[in-house]
């Protein structure tokens, strides 16, 4: 038994810091402990998904016991944690699309009981079971998940670094390599330049995009998106509530056509169809940071033969994009340390809160 300190969502819109306690791992169970936290967006709502629950579904750590059926990890291993947790053997993982698991994938359960553990009252709350976010529950001291939850990661990898790979990085990332597939020369189109954002355009840059237009409404995100390798910069009227007029400015970029590809990473519904008024007849828009609610679409958008894609997580395969993704930071090819503006103690996790929806952030993370 382990006893942990861990950011609790109350199911009402608030949360605490509290006590938990996890039992050792059994089967192919791996105890972690937590060295970084990511903080996004899906933590926040978690908030308000109406029962208790362990926070946090971005995470890095250190392998601290694991359980006897674990083939592939040993205690001190570096790790950086997964939500999107694969079986490897139903019909979307056999076909590559580990991302949408058919058995533990946290889109198909609909809840954080994704994961498929075999004991899920072995983490424990004033003496009831209490689930953990994603089957991952990375904001506490220490985490029980599952082996397929694991990517070993280099140990010179400062952990916040490491923490934000699992979900934002790999969103943005793999969005523009795995799912738009964008090819060198083209040009690209973001829209917002938050974390996701920031690693569309890194993305972008890695794929060898010769033009990457970043829009914003705030200047000093625009000018991060810079340091990121936007090429071109729009600031966003915030009465063009479609953007079409930043569209009129992205086609006078593009030759008079538009983009190759544009990339919406706002979770703005209104601005759910805006990337097809930024791309020229053929191309490729790409709705990347997940709107789900019914939204109106003006049909006229689509024309001519564009294509507009809805990918999850940027089609992650973990135990590949992660390391590639560490890869790429360790020759200087992709930033992870400057993406982490500010770490926080889990006790100050309210102004991380208050950090990230003032939008101070690229990424905020917590550390223990």
């Amino acid at each position: 038994m382990t006893e942990a300190k861990a950011a609790i969502a109350l199911g009402n819109g608030d949360f605490s810091i509290e006590t938990i306690n996890i039992e050792d791992p059994v089967g192919d169970e791996v105890l972690v402990q937590m060295k970084a936290a990511g903080i996004c967006h899906t933590d926040w709502d978690s908030l308000s998904w109406g029962k208790p629950i362990v926070m946090g579904h971005e995470g890095a750590g250190v392998v601290h016991k694991v359980g006897p059926d674990v083939k592939n990890l040993q205690v001190g291993d570096h790790v950086i944690l997964n939500w999107a947790i694969p079986c490897y053997s139903c019909f979307q993982c056999m076909e590559g699309n580990q991302h949408i698991c058919e058995e533990n994938s946290a889109v198909t359960a609909g809840n954080a009981l994704a994961g498929g553990h075999a004991t899920l009252n072995a983490t424990t709350f004033n003496g009831q079971a209490i689930e953990r976010s994603f089957a991952l529950g990375t904001m506490a001291e220490f985490s029980l998940v599952r082996e397929a939850a694991c990517v070993v990661t280099m140990e010179d990898v400062p952990f916040p670094s490491a923490a934000i790979v699992s979900c934002g990085v790999m969103t943005g990332y793999g969005s523009v390599i795995n799912a738009a597939k964008v090819s060198p020369g083209s040009t690209v189109t973001v829209i917002g330049t938050g974390g996701v954002g920031l690693n569309v355009i890194q993305g972008a840059k890695v794929s060898g995009a010769s033009k990457i237009i970043a829009i914003d409404i705030k200047e000093e995100r625009l000018a991060l998106a810079k340091q990121f390798g936007a090429t071109h910069t729009i600031l966003a009227d915030k009465e063009d509530k479609v953007l079409l007029k930043a569209a009129e400015k992205v086609k006078e970029l593009c030759n008079g056509r538009g983009a190759d590809f544009a990339f919406e990473c706002t979770a703005i519904p209104s601005l759910g169809a805006a990337p097809l008024a930024m791309i020229r007849n053929a191309g490729t828009a790409v709705q990347v940071s997940g709107i789900e609610e019914e939204i109106s679409i003006d049909m006229n958008l689509f024309e001519w033969d564009k294509l507009y894609i809805n990918p999850l997580y940027g089609k992650a395969r973990p135990q590949i994009d992660f390391p590639k993704i560490i890869d790429l930071y360790k020759n200087g090819d992709l930033l992870l340390d400057e993406m982490v503006t500010r770490t926080y103690p889990l006790q100050n996790l309210k102004q991380a809160f208050d950090d990230m929806l003032a939008g101070k952030n690229a990424k905020g993370v917590l550390v223990f």
